[in-house]
């Protein structure tokens, strides 16, 4: 009896020691593994989630982006309306909201997961810095976008001509509006022409450039709702990505409306944010016998391109929606207008913030 006692000691010694001895890596590997495993993980009941996903959020990423389009029959929706800029205001806050408290977040735990190794992972801020490097190249395809732009002129319809320099008496779009702050001489113009093509011309940039940074994200979210079996995260992410998505093509809507596109161009930007979220899913549906999104490939590829949507979608809130609107001529001739506008933001960035609970 004494020898199967000193046995029983040994051997629980013997485990204690060989679990302590364990390398990281392989408890993490452990750890890495079982995540994709419990009593949430239902693959048929997960994929009937996403079926019912795919069809609402296209339907709420339609409404959302193609209500500012309809809003030229609704008076009080016009661009040049108090309500409009007040609506506006709302959706920048919760594309503000998602850069900084949905984007950037899951790019932290992406690539500060301990399925990757600590070298060099863990040992520099690689979010924040390819979140900066993204800011500073969104800042310079703006300015580049804009510098082309001024000298090959653009057209009502969104395309390009090189006419609009001799409707402008051969000085073409010499004057750019920044937010209604003007930079330059524009003097010689008598007619204001030139500052609305100037703000045209800036409204189809921001436009442009945002789309970019949704559709990024959009498809990052799709493909990781897709690739998940996990019913008991997919259910409450439908509900947070219909509102988000809702909201978001709000603020995009806004945007392509004050572009002036014409028709086509606005099917082609309705459609690649309408469709992105759920052709993401679709993807992920596809690849999730052989994509794992614990893998160190995906989470460095999620984690890249989060962040680098996230230092887009930041500038592109703060710069060119928010400052732009803030600092221009509406806005700084109306205190009350401002004060409105501001509460909009703080509802669109808190109501996105809220989100951030469940996606």
């Amino acid at each position: 009896m004494a020898s199967i006692t000193k046995i029983k000691a040994i051997t629980v010694s013997l485990i204690l020691n060989l679990s302590f001895a364990l390398p990281t890596t392989t408890m993490a590997q452990q750890h890495c593994d079982s995540a994709s495993t419990g009593g949430c993980h239902d693959k048929a009941k997960s994929l009937q989630l996403k079926l019912i996903a795919i069809f609402s959020i296209l339907i709420a990423s339609m409404i959302g982006v193609c209500l500012p389009l309809f809003s030229r029959r609704i008076p009080a929706l016009m661009p040049d309306r108090d309500l409009f800029v007040v609506v506006k205001a709302f959706a920048s806050g919760v594309i503000l909201a998602t850069g900084y408290m949905h984007v950037l977040p899951d790019s932290f735990n992406a690539l500060m997961s301990d399925c990757l190794p600590i070298k060099p992972w863990k040992k520099f801020p690689f979010t924040t810095f390819v979140a900066m490097l993204s800011a500073i190249l969104t800042l310079m395809t703006d300015s580049f976008a804009m510098s082309y732009y001024k000298k090959h002129g653009l057209n009502r319809k969104g395309g390009e001509v090189d006419g609009e320099k001799e409707k402008n008496g051969g000085r073409g779009l010499a004057c750019v509006e920044n937010g209604g702050l003007h930079v330059g001489h524009c003097d010689e113009l008598n007619d204001g022409s030139n500052d609305k093509d100037s703000l045209l011309l800036r409204n189809r940039v921001v436009a442009q450039v945002l789309e970019i940074g949704i559709v990024v994200h959009s498809v990052v979210i799709g493909l990781s709702m897709g690739a998940s079996n996990n019913q008991c995260t997919i259910r409450p992410l439908i509900a947070a990505l219909c509102f988000h998505q809702l909201f978001e093509g709000m603020g995009l809507g806004g945007c392509i409306l004050q572009a002036e596109y014409g028709m086509k161009m606005k099917a082609i930007l309705v459609l690649f944010f309408s469709t992105t979220t759920p052709f993401g899913i679709v993807l992920g549906i596809g690849l999730s016998n052989v994509y794992s999104d614990s893998s160190p490939t995906a989470l460095i590829v999620v984690g890249l391109l989060n962040a680098s949507s996230a230092g887009l979608l930041n500038y592109m809130a703060l710069v060119d929606l928010l400052a732009a609107d803030f600092m221009g001529p509406k806005l700084q001739g109306s205190m009350r207008l401002q004060a409105w506008s501001y509460i909009a933001v703080l509802l669109g960035a808190g109501g996105m913030s809220l989100m951030a609970k469940w996606a």
